[in-house]
């Protein structure tokens, strides 16, 4: 079983900057697409970023031009790179791949607020 943690969230004011990373136990994670999700209070989780094996990307609207969701299949981790943080953007972040076949980690709290 692929084990995910997810890191590197806290509180930032809008307008700031934080990097996300999502590691995954065994070397299996480079056979898959990774994606990241984020849920906010009272939401539904949305994939917000996915990378695939071979490096294509793909972002919901909502994000694209201020993430950018890379990978390092040689230290089995995917990162996401928020810059422009709004308050919208607040929410729990996750990853997994795109139809959330492996297990879920436990997430990392993005906070957006002055």
């Amino acid at each position: 079983q692929v084990q995910l943690v997810e890191s590197g969230g806290g509180l930032v004011q809008p307008g700031g900057s934080l990097r996300l990373s999502c590691a995954a136990s065994g070397s299996i994670f480079k056979l898959y697409t990774m994606g990241w999700y984020r849920q906010a209070p009272g939401k539904q989780r949305e994939l917000v970023a996915a990378v695939s094996v071979g490096g294509s990307l793909n972002y919901a609207d909502s994000v694209k031009g201020r993430f950018t969701i890379s990978r390092d299949n040689a230290k089995n981790t995917v990162y996401l790179q928020m810059n422009s943080l709004k308050p919208e953007d607040t929410a729990v972040y996750y990853c997994n791949t795109p139809s959330g076949r492996l297990n879920w980690g436990q997430g990392t709290q993005v906070t957006v607020s002055s």
